[in-house]
């Protein structure tokens, strides 16, 4: 289970994002940079307790109407081999020391275990407390059997990354959540699962949205 440590962490998560996102194609802020909040988001364990594994919500005040961002992270003690490209920083834990932050589409381990979520083989752990199910966040899936492997990233658009596995399956990683309206599923009905989860408004506020969805058989959204 997930230890959470309470110490520091240098340059902090914000400021590696403040730097980080406005590199992203999804980036929706102007030119003057982010002003960001920590809005949200859960954990997930890595089974060799070797990876931090973070689905990290943040919100961007800076914009009129602000703009909130599902930033998957990992936390690692060494270099990722050919993962150059998704670095968003390194920062000094006051007790693990140097960690290496990566963008969690990227990362093998975030990847098998979000699909572990999907398949209901692991659950998601509260953000800041040790040893805790997160019950807001909520997994959905039809159909049963293991996953592919294989998922990898093959697009960046302007509000999701998209992981292709094989047999015809895609992730779609929403980086821009939208509070889901009231009625029907915002999920599309070809959709194979999704994960929701919740997170909090600059007003104070609580909402629920979808982040992340599964597509099988060519189906796609």
């Amino acid at each position: 289970m997930s230890v959470i440590h309470r110490t520091t962490l240098s340059p902090g998560k914000l400021d590696l994002l403040t730097s980080w996102l406005p590199s992203r194609r999804w980036y929706q802020g102007g030119a003057g940079g982010p002003v960001l909040a920590k809005a949200g988001g859960f954990r997930l364990d890595d089974p060799e307790g070797e990876v931090g594994i973070e689905f990290m919500v943040v919100t961007d005040t800076a914009g009129t109407p602000p703009v909130t961002y599902l930033t998957p992270l990992t936390y690692r003690d060494a270099p990722l081999d050919g993962a150059e490209h998704a670095l968003v920083g390194t920062a000094e834990h006051g007790v693990l020391g140097r960690r290496w932050v990566y963008d969690g589409g990227h990362d093998p381990v975030l990847v098998r275990q979000l699909t572990a979520l999907l398949e209901g083989r692991v659950q998601a752990q509260r953000q800041s407390v040790s040893d805790t199910v997160d019950r807001d966040v909520s997994v959905v899936r039809t159909g049963d059997g293991p996953l592919p492997a294989d998922f990898s990233v093959t697009e960046d658009d302007r509000e999701s990354t998209v992981l292709t596995g094989s047999r015809g399956t895609a992730l779609h990683l929403h980086r821009i959540p939208r509070p889901a309206p009231a009625g029907p599923s915002p999920v599309p009905a070809e959709a194979m699962g999704h994960v929701t989860g919740t997170w909090r408004t600059p007003g104070g506020g609580s909402v629920r949205g979808v982040f992340a969805v599964l597509y099988g058989d060519g189906s796609r959204g």
